[in-house]
């Protein structure tokens, strides 16, 4: 069954190796590699990020129909319930785009989409999702640091976004905060889907580790964080393991990155 599945997502998600290698970075920005310590490192062990591309938006409504005019097996009358739920593109009038609203929406971040939808858009361009790693490192900065971990303000900024309910018209990519990297939207605009976003499961057999069922309930599961301060980082990752890859969310979107080619230097 396994096999089965990563044989149908290979051939419905990925694009040709031509249309890839003549994909250039557009509007993406570099961040600079470094280490940090993840929520969930273990004995707040630091992880190395090496140094990418990133979209400088999440993907917008107007660039998805743009991905659909070119991948027609991707519309929401089309797609497979396999790889996207009832939900997908909910919020658009038509198969193929917004409809009336699309002077609201056409440059809002593109939601109801779902981790399959994502990846294949991401492989068309030439790109793809990015790691959890690369994406919280990315996110940890803020408009003058790389690093804000240390900032209460920083934190309350993703607080006092989480504790708002969503709006009916989701903002331009444009209006959203822009970080240090020169980022916008990592935090105050939609939740981002993640290569990996289910590598943080938090689940437990009570018969082998009688302590660890507290952990399923409440959010407990953060006594295992480690950096306990971090309850927006500690929130991304419950959400994340929520999810599945069908799974389509009225405030989920995403953006791509691309790998920074290694340079050698030539012998003399």
């Amino acid at each position: 069954m396994f096999r089965r599945l990563l044989t149908l997502v290979l051939v419905i998600g990925a694009c040709s190796i031509a249309q890839a290698q003549k994909s250039t970075p557009t509007d993406m920005v570099p961040v600079k590699g470094g280490t940090f310590v993840p929520l969930y490192g273990s004995n707040n062990q630091t992880v190395t990020v090496q140094s990418f591309r990133m979209d400088r938006y999440p993907v917008t409504n107007a660039q998805y129909e743009d991905f659909l005019a070119k991948y027609p097996k991707w519309r929401k009358s089309e797609v497979k319930a396999l790889f996207a739920d009832a939900g997908y593109l909910k919020h658009w009038a038509s198969p193929l785009g917004v409809g009336p609203a699309a002077d609201k929406l056409k440059d809002s971040p593109v939601i109801n989409v779902s981790w399959f939808a994502a990846k294949a858009y991401c492989e068309c361009q030439g790109k793809r999702l990015p790691t959890v790693n690369e994406w919280e490192f990315a996110a940890l900065a803020s408009e003058t640091k790389k690093d804000a971990s240390s900032e209460p303000s920083f934190y309350q900024r993703s607080l006092d976004w989480y504790s708002q309910p969503n709006p009916k018209y989701l903002p331009p990519v444009q209006s959203a905060f822009k970080n240090y990297y020169g980022l916008y939207g990592m935090i105050g605009l939609v939740w981002e889907w993640t290569s990996d976003f289910n590598s943080a499961l938090i689940v437990g057999e009570s018969r082998q580790n009688a302590s660890l069922d507290r952990q399923l309930f409440c959010g407990a599961g953060s006594t295992g964080a480690s950096d306990v301060k971090n309850y927006v980082a500690f929130m991304r990752y419950a959400f994340r393991s929520s999810l599945k890859a069908n799974y389509t969310v009225a405030n989920l979107g995403f953006r791509c990155v691309q790998d920074v080619p290694v340079q050698t230097t030539a012998k003399k």
